[in-house]
């Protein structure tokens, strides 16, 4: 589906054939991070605007200034209530532009906004900010977390009361180049400098341990090992199977589920742990390619049912940056797999 020009695709065939619609249409939403708190649905998602960037590998098109909050009572809804803007780049101190995918959590009746931005050295780093109520506003910290960078902060609470923070991105999001601990600034309009061989194992995503104040890493970040059926680190070679972006964790059935972006190959994968480090084996696909080059998602627990947040280009029939959340339930089987999604499988 994202291969395909956009000028052959029935867009209103399309939509009669998706499985869902999006929730909110007066903006563009992407990259949805869904959260349940006090028995409602809590949506954070990218701010998606045409602001007339160049189109290119790095994502300088994806120019996000702002965050909305969204909610939803139940998801059987069909839309979902925009509570306005919750933070701009413009009241964070240390961030420069492009506020990509967001994640939030809640501790002790106060809750984070974390998010990613580049700085006034064009380097992505993840920032905090706090607010009293879910819906915002989210007053930022002065300074990025120390040590943080690269994109798509992901919190989980995990049963024993710690925090950890899943990210990481490649290509735009600058992962590549942190190989060495330090920021490599060579060929910076090259999205493929700086990445392994496709004989090489794949770059892994991070995680981190939170101080008890969610502000700070309590560790060093570690690498997300990700391993296919026979224990072996995924190469970077494996495009249809290796981390790209846009990691989540969530836990069913005493297992750790870590589902990610593929990227350039546009699945929504996942592999399963015993712990919040991993390491993780792969298990499969989640959701098949969208209408967009993008796909980012997160999957919650709601009434004893399972959902799967996501986006697409269709509303924007198929500009790429302007992108639609959507819903639609998870389903796994009896051993614990998880059922994959085909988001335009209705009947035209």
């Amino acid at each position: 589906m994202p291969e395909d020009p956009i000028h052959h695709i029935d867009f209103d065939e399309l939509s009669s054939r998706a499985i869902s619609q999006p929730l909110v249409t007066h903006i563009y939403t992407a990259d949805p991070s869904a959260h349940v708190f006090g028995g409602k649905i809590y949506i954070y998602p990218s701010h998606d605007i045409d602001a007339g960037d160049a189109f290119d590998d790095l994502g300088s098109h994806f120019a996000m200034e702002d965050y909305h909050v969204l909610s939803m009572n139940s998801p059987e809804d069909t839309t979902a209530e925009d509570h306005g803007i919750a933070l701009e780049v413009q009241d964070v101190p240390w961030a420069a532009k492009q506020m990509w995918a967001p994640d939030a959590a809640e501790k002790d009746g106060t809750y984070y906004l974390f998010f990613p931005a580049k700085d006034k050295e064009d380097i992505f780093r993840i920032g905090v900010a706090s607010s009293q109520s879910p819906a915002g506003p989210f007053t930022p910290e002065p300074e990025a977390i120390r040590g943080s960078f690269s994109i798509d902060p992901a919190v989980f609470k995990n049963d024993d009361g710690e925090y950890y923070m899943y990210f990481g991105g490649i290509w735009g999001g600058q992962l590549q180049r942190w190989r060495t601990g330090k920021f490599n600034a060579a060929d910076e309009q090259s999205p493929f400098a700086h990445l392994p061989m496709d004989h090489e194992p794949a770059l892994c995503p991070k995680v981190a341990r939170l101080t008890r104040n969610l502000l700070e890493f309590d560790e060093t970040p570690r690498d997300v090992k990700i391993l296919d059926e026979n224990g072996v680190l995924l190469l970077q070679g494996d495009r249809e199977r290796r981390f790209f972006e846009a990691s989540w964790m969530h836990q069913y059935n005493g297992k750790y589920y870590f589902s990610y972006s593929t990227g350039d190959t546009h699945f929504i994968c996942y592999a399963t742990g015993d712990n919040p480090y991993g390491p993780f084996t792969y298990a499969g696909r989640i959701l098949e390619p969208v209408v967009g080059w993008t796909s980012h998602h997160s999957i919650i627990e709601f009434q004893k049912k399972w959902y799967l947040f996501y986006h697409d280009s269709s509303l924007s029939k198929g500009v790429t940056h302007l992108r639609s959340i959507k819903i639609t339930e998870l389903f796994y089987d009896e051993n614990g797999s998880i059922k994959t999604i085909a988001p335009y499988s209705g009947n035209p």
